[in-house]
């Protein structure tokens, strides 16, 4: 595996930990349908969170959350509708970021709630 993949996945379990550790239940890592992909999706107070985690070794060149961009965004959305509908889900929902910057065992984890709403396409 790629060192960039192994990084990625560290820094994925890493926000998954921060999410439990603060009260969230995870429904789903990795989600799938088609093309389509969601990397978290969790519960907390009834209300649905997909969370689009972003890792970094540093910003030196970049924010991390600077990679979701509009094209980015709209493809969550797409790929969250279609997860709502598969699962029949009826409760609110918002999309968040974690940005995971470091190395694996000394990250630092920012959670950026409400980080985008869905476009009107």
């Amino acid at each position: 595996m790629a060192t960039h993949n192994i990084l990625g996945k560290a820094g994925e379990d890493a926000a998954v930990d921060y999410l439990e550790c603060h009260g969230y239940t995870i429904r789903d890592r990795n989600w799938r349908k088609n093309h389509l992909e969601l990397d978290i999706v969790a519960i907390k107070d009834n209300e649905l969170s997909v969370i689009e985690v972003k890792t970094r070794s540093n910003t030196t060149y970049s924010e991390p959350q600077d990679a979701v961009d509009r094209q980015k965004v709209r493809r969550i959305v797409i790929a969250a509708d279609a997860y709502i509908k598969h699962f029949s889900i009826d409760a609110p929902v918002h999309f968040d970021i974690i940005t995971v910057i470091g190395e694996t065992g000394s990250f630092k984890i920012e959670h950026l709630k409400d980080a985008f709403y869905p476009p009107l396409f």
